[in-house]
């Protein structure tokens, strides 16, 4: 079963001299439960892609389907809305906010979608269990490795239960066995849980752990 399905999709930026293109008519779809990587050399156009997928970005012109809704029949209010419900996302620098504890940043997507707080710490806190961070709850993100800090970025990605957790470049400001004991857990989630992941990643290393791997080249997919 397709979760997403993007077809024909173009992104035109208004360059000096004219138009640039950094999406060509591309074509993609995932399997609900597949990992996928996203892979190719810098300014291929991966992030635009996974932008664009996410309703980060509006493409300028072709479908995107994310189960089953056509983003470009949402208004921007109702894509940020969707995005919260069906959506994870875990960034190379992490976008933890640095005055709240491992656990606060964990728990603040769901206070800020009105869950009442006490169920919104347990499950916080069940979260953190999950990535093997419980004992750090209570830790800001200056006290953590920059391995501990993406596992709270996934816990945070997964807190809300999102149908699809996009990736971009998630191992890309960690060292070799940091990057790898991030990778094991998200190929973990992915096996036991089912969870939908697309990583968008430079680094062969990440790229040979996905269940497949698109590659880019030039704003198209070439393989």
């Amino acid at each position: 079963m397709l979760i997403i399905q993007a077809t024909d999709v173009c992104k035109y930026y208004n360059g000096g001299a004219g138009d640039v293109a950094a999406l060509r008519g591309v074509d993609f779809a995932v399997e609900r439960g597949e990992m996928v990587a996203i892979m190719g050399p810098s300014g291929c156009g991966k992030t635009t892609l996974l932008n664009c997928l996410s309703g980060l970005d509006e493409p300028s012109s072709g479908d995107i389907i994310i189960a089953g809704v056509n983003l470009k029949h949402l208004s921007d209010r109702q894509r940020t809305a969707y995005r919260a419900r069906q959506m994870g996302f875990i960034f190379q620098n992490f976008n933890l906010l640095p005055v709240l504890s491992a656990l606060e940043n964990v728990e603040l997507p769901m206070l800020v979608s009105g869950m009442n707080g006490r169920k919104a710490r347990r499950r916080a806190q069940e979260m953190l269990e999950v990535v093997g961070l419980a004992d750090r709850a209570h830790h800001r993100p200056a006290e953590l490795s920059g391995g501990q800090q993406q596992r709270v970025t996934i816990a945070r990605a997964l807190v809300n239960d999102p149908a699809i957790v996009w990736a971009d470049e998630p191992t890309g400001n960690l060292d070799g066995e940091a990057a790898e004991g991030v990778m094991d857990l998200l190929c973990k989630l992915n096996r036991e849980q089912g969870q939908t992941l697309v990583v968008v990643t430079h680094a062969p290393e990440v790229g040979t752990r996905a269940s497949r791997i698109v590659r880019m080249r030039d704003g198209m997919v070439v393989g």
